[in-house]
């Protein structure tokens, strides 16, 4: 059985990582690849920025879960101790007995092989197969490995890599400029922006994409709208344009739901909500789209509160809730009577702009037999106030 073992931090782990793993499964012929995060690295302490353990463990398994032959193994993760590979190495030894076992490192690491501890333990356990970005590398990969043979008799292999111009520490400058979604898995990149590790913030494409997943096509152009405009108001209004924008996206994501599995998303968050009035349903998934955007998109609690209160309304809004609440009745698309009044007002005086608006649901909601509910006056008698 031929077995590679490769180590790091992966913090995080990108494409860089996935496709070097995958090339040397191939050409080493691997029957199995063992991917260990280190837990306490010896060789140099991690950013102050660095998730825990657990979750670097948690992010490398969603990068290779589609990886063939490949297993993430958390034997460094459990222990508290600095983790040196002639211990990693001999503990997968004696899991995998008569196992021909191959460590894969970088050119940078390789080249300072005869400073680990116990190399030459290490190297009568594992043969070393170092990653090439290039003929500079294999010059140098082929000096060095010439002096590894003489003075300890091993062998190394060289794994032709296909270069990626990134790294972690690139990416994480960059998740918080909304930027690399491209350089990381899918799945490892929605678990970084729901924890939003890295003080990462979601690129804007890879939102609008996931959110306008979970609507109806025909309400996509109304979110469109709504974007549009929050950002058009929060810049006029000197407001995050960004918390705008992504509340916008976010505010109807749960809207195609039934009642019932809006019902179900409040009962798991622990949230009830009583015996519901006629035409109370429609305003559940204001509630939900404010769990689903903070459990699963990391939002703010200002962008959630905003979605929250964008069909309602609520007594003391602050000024972001006021315009998501707006962004939503004067979106491009809404077309009633007095839209183009409410539209100038909108930029003349946000309170004033309130007032008209919930003035005019609560007259429909009346004319259609629905009682509004009791947070829309509560915002219109402080809106009175003010």
């Amino acid at each position: 059985m031929r077995i590679g073992i490769f180590g790091g931090t992966f913090n995080p782990p990108h494409i860089g990582h996935i496709r070097s793993a995958k090339a040397a499964a191939r050409q080493l012929e691997l029957d199995l690849l063992i991917i260990i995060p280190s837990g306490s690295p010896p060789h140099k302490p991690l950013p102050d920025n660095s998730p825990p353990a657990d979750m670097r463990l948690e992010m490398t398994r969603l990068a290779f879960r589609d990886s063939e032959n490949t297993i993430v193994s958390d034997i460094e993760i459990n222990d508290k101790a600095s983790n040196y590979a002639v211990d990693t190495v001999a503990a997968i030894k004696r899991d995998y007995p008569g196992a021909e076992m191959f460590l894969l490192v970088g050119t940078d690491m390789y080249l300072s092989l005869d400073q680990w501890k116990d190399c030459e333990a290490l190297l009568s356990t594992a043969t070393p197969a170092v990653f090439s970005r290039g003929s500079d590398d294999i010059i140098k990969i082929a000096d060095y490995s010439l002096g590894i043979l003489n003075r300890y008799g091993a062998q190394t292999e060289t794994v032709i890599n296909n270069v990626v111009e990134i790294s972690s520490s690139v990416l994480r400058e960059v998740l918080p400029k909304r930027e690399g979604v491209e350089y990381i898995a899918e799945a490892c990149y929605s678990y970084i922006i729901k924890n939003r590790l890295y003080g990462a913030k979601p690129e804007w494409n890879w939102l609008r994409r996931r959110a306008h997943s979970m609507l109806s096509p025909l309400r996509i152009p109304h979110v469109l709208g709504c974007e549009e405009e929050a950002v058009r108001l929060a810049i006029h209004w000197g407001e995050d344009a960004d918390e705008a924008r992504e509340a916008a996206i976010l505010h109807d994501i749960t809207k195609i739901l039934e009642p019932e599995e809006n019902l179900a998303i409040m009962k798991e968050h622990g949230i009830t909500a009583g015996e519901l009035k006629k035409g109370e349903e429609k305003l559940l998934h204001a509630k939900t789209a404010a769990i689903i955007a903070r459990s699963e998109f990391g939002s703010s609690n200002a962008v959630a509160e905003a979605i929250k209160w964008h069909t309602t309304g609520k007594a003391r809004m602050t000024k972001l809730e006021k315009l998501i609440y707006l962004a939503d009745y004067i979106e491009p698309a809404r077309d009633f009577d007095g839209v183009d009044i409410l539209r100038a007002l909108a930029y003349e005086s946000l309170d004033e702009a309130m007032r008209m608006g919930i003035e005019i649901s609560v007259i429909d909601m009346k004319a259609r037999g629905i009682d509004p509910n009791e947070t829309t006056f509560y915002a219109l008698h402080d809106l009175d106030r003010v």
